[in-house]
Parts: structure tokens; sequence; C-alpha cells
């Protein structure tokens, strides 16, 4: 699963590589298409949105329970 992770790590890097490093297109971009370029960046934002909100309650957990070792470390220096 690792290496597979890093092998579409490696495809996209690759691909968008490629990707910048053409100099010219030679296309029309029509007006509709900015349009969909921004409702995708919309619809990233807001998909990037409802996943810190789902997953919110697990984040500041994982930040509590780190305050909370560092606050029994720092304990447990003091009583020595």
């Amino acid at each position: 699963m690792k290496n597979m992770k890093r092998f579409i790590g490696i495809a996209y890097f690759l691909f968008f590589g490629v990707l910048m490093t053409l100099r010219s297109a030679g296309a029309y971009i029509d007006a509709a298409s900015g349009t969909y370029i921004l409702s995708v960046i919309a619809g990233l934002f807001i998909a990037a949105g409802a996943t810190v909100a789902i997953f919110w309650r697990k984040i500041t957990f994982w930040f509590k329970k780190k305050k909370a070792l560092r606050a029994k470390k720092q304990k447990e220096k003091e009583t020595k």
C-alpha cells in the first residue's frame, strides 16, 4: 500500500510537471471554461471544509491528548 501511494504521488508529480513545461496549448479557452474552473476550485474548498468539519472532533482530541501528555511529563519532572 505504501508503494502504491508513492507511485501515485510520483505519477501526479510527473503529470503536472509535464503540463507545466508545455509552451503553448494552441487552443481556445471558452468563456464557460472559466466558470467551470471556478466551480471546481470552489468545490475543492467546500470539500476541504466539509472534511475538516467531519474530522474536527478527532483533530481537537489529538491536540488535547498531546497537551495532556506534555502536562503529565511536566508534572513528573516537578515531582522528581
